[in-house]
């Protein structure tokens, strides 16, 4: 799903690809399997595979912040968020699935996305209702921006995307929450101009519960 809303910038080798906590191009991880049974019934993405392949790695510098994507063979990426390129500084570890992804096609419909919609305190999907997880001195948050770098399994360069995003969380059994990340996408390619929303879901992974394979 997320190949054809990159943009190809330039000429790299894919050993040069991020990587952090073992995790990198081309190696797999495992998921805490009867977590994951556990939780099946309380999340929108169901049966979710315990083991993954990871087949694109992307990264975004948010001043000083890193946030890693591990894309993986499950229409999933395993998002990992560190104050540093260094192992011991990872703040944060989430596994998301893809959901959907909507067509935008008009300026209209892509300024109201971001000036009214991304940014509400509160988002419904699937009549669960997710409230915003980043705050603001104001009610309406704007989406916050990002460039992610790309690097895939199956090509050789680095792909490119504009991102706003905004996250969202609700709570579910026994301490967990279930994330809800909207990242409003858009590239320019040949000269046409793609703008999309990518909506995914997620649960916050504790290194107990995820074992990387080299």
């Amino acid at each position: 799903m997320f190949k054809k809303f990159f943009k190809r910038e330039g000429k790299s080798s894919n050993n040069d690809a991020p990587t952090i906590l073992g995790l990198r191009l081309g190696c797999s991880f495992e998921v805490d399997s009867l977590m994951l049974r556990l939780l099946d019934d309380q999340l929108v993405t169901h049966k979710i595979s315990p083991t993954q392949l990871i087949q694109a790695v992307g990264l975004v510098n948010l001043d000083g912040v890193w946030v890693y994507r591990f894309y993986t063979d499950d229409e999933a990426f395993l998002q990992v968020v560190s104050n540093s390129k260094n192992d011991e500084d990872v703040v944060d570890v989430k596994l998301f699935h893809f959901y959907d992804t909507l067509n935008i096609n008009s300026d209209a419909q892509w300024t109201r996305l971001l000036d009214q919609e991304m940014g509400r305190l509160n988002y419904e999907l699937e009549g669960y209702q997710y409230e915003r997880v980043w705050t603001s001195v104001e009610e309406y948050h704007p989406p916050v921006a990002m460039q992610e770098r790309t690097y895939s399994e199956e090509t050789v360069g680095v792909d490119q995307t504009d991102q706003f995003t905004m996250l969202f969380e609700r709570p579910i059994k026994d301490g967990y929450t279930e994330s809800l990340f909207l990242s409003a996408e858009e590239t320019l390619d040949n000269g046409d101009l793609t703008r999309c929303l990518v909506i995914s879901t997620g649960i916050t992974l504790s290194p107990a519960q995820l074992i990387i394979h080299g």
